[in-house]
């Protein structure tokens, strides 16, 4: 195995060995990708500031995130195809996650299916649920996800309509991969990734075919899943997802401080703040940069945690610095994912707890708990004077 020492060696061979089409639909945003660049581009604005002649022994990065105990508060995030990225590739990250101390949460649209997951892991994970126009398959997915033992429901609000993006577009993006001539002459120098697809027979969305009246193979699934995303969507509908669940639940894709608000007063355990990677609404701002006005917002009345760039140990730092209790990481693990399988997960996370140690204890802290703005170095435009 190559020798990886950051998040970029590992996505330099992950470019190499997964298809073109499942390398873009990770690496990509919606439209321009401008809010996809930034949200990686604007945590290099914020500094640390550095202490010294401070006793760093003892450290812990040891936290929780609502209530579950982790060896750091890094969550894996729930990313679509994650199968595709690498053969049983759900699998293989729930495993690595599950060993690290982190949790793992499985996306609706993965190529192995909740049962899958939970077959191969010992330990809950968490759901993340789309909701769908079909009510009675969105029940029926909540009640196998209860089945399973999943600790929690990530219940995902933004992405009622899907965003565009041009990549996938051009790639004629489908799992499995329609065989075209261009996507052959690809996988045709993609031989690794195609000797253990071959080893597998998880090939198509595991949560969706067998699962839903008339969908039974590919050819029908994906008209199926563009008209299945509720646009109708609401806070009435996300209050019924709550009790149906009746568990904790954690709520993706807030970006505004009203948002925040209202999914604290609705009682959920926590939110993420997140723009789905840059993947939606091309153009927001990035994750990182709206962090501090929603703490402002909700302050302690609800559990903070932040999606959206985090490509380092450093990064995880800023996050929870600025007030986050937890962070999740979807294409940092991808890239491990892609490039050495489970392996090469769990040596994602490895990198970003070594990053996160040591920048805390140069930082002159000791533990995690103990990150506060004391730790950083803002600029004063940081949270920008947008006018709303």
């Amino acid at each position: 195995m190559p020798v990886f020492t950051n998040i970029e060696d590992l996505k330099d061979t992950y470019r190499r060995r997964a298809p073109r089409m499942f390398y873009d639909y990770c690496e990509s945003g919606s439209w321009t990708e401008q809010t996809f660049r930034d949200n990686s581009s604007d945590f290099d604005d914020i500094r640390l500031r550095q202490r010294v002649a401070v006793d760093m022994t003892g450290r812990s990065t040891a936290s929780q995130m609502i209530g579950q105990d982790v060896s750091m508060p890094v969550a894996l995030a729930p990313v679509g195809l994650t199968g595709m990225q690498n053969a049983d590739g759900e699998i293989k990250a729930a495993k690595a996650a599950e060993a690290f101390g982190v949790p793992f949460t499985l996306s609706t649209m993965s190529i192995c299916s909740i049962e899958d997951v939970a077959e191969h892991t010992t330990k809950p994970f968490w759901f993340q649920l789309y909701t769908m126009k079909d009510t009675d398959y969105t029940s029926r997915l909540i009640q196998r996800a209860k089945a399973a033992g999943c600790s929690a429901l990530v219940i995902t609000l933004d992405l009622q309509v899907l965003g565009q993006r041009h990549k996938d577009l051009k790639n004629g993006l489908s799992a499995p991969p329609k065989l075209t001539l261009s996507t052959m002459a690809n996988l045709a120098t993609k031989w690794r990734w195609g000797m253990e697809m071959l080893g597998t027979k998880r090939r198509e969305f595991g949560n969706i075919v067998g699962h839903v009246d008339g969908i039974s193979d590919t050819s029908s699934l994906g008209a199926w899943t563009n008209e299945q995303f509720d646009p109708a969507l609401d806070w009435n509908k996300v209050a019924k997802l709550m009790e149906q669940w009746d568990g904790k639940v954690i709520l993706k894709g807030i970006l505004d401080a009203e948002d925040a608000k209202m999914a604290a007063k609705l009682g959920a355990d926590a939110i993420v703040v997140s723009n789905h990677g840059g993947r939606q609404l091309d153009g927001a701002l990035s994750s990182i940069r709206v962090l501090p006005s929603i703490m402002d917002a909700v302050g302690d009345d609800i559990e903070v945690h932040l999606d959206s760039g985090i490509r380092s140990g450093q990064d995880v730092l800023k996050a929870l610095a600025l007030g986050a209790k937890g962070t999740f990481i979807g294409r940092a693990f991808i890239y491990g994912l892609g490039a050495a399988g489970q392996a090469g997960v769990t040596t994602a996370l490895e990198i970003i707890h070594k990053e996160l140690d040591v920048s805390m204890a140069l930082c002159g802290e000791t533990n995690v708990a103990n990150l506060g703005r004391q730790n950083l170095l803002v600029p004063k435009d940081f949270e920008g004077n947008w006018q709303g």
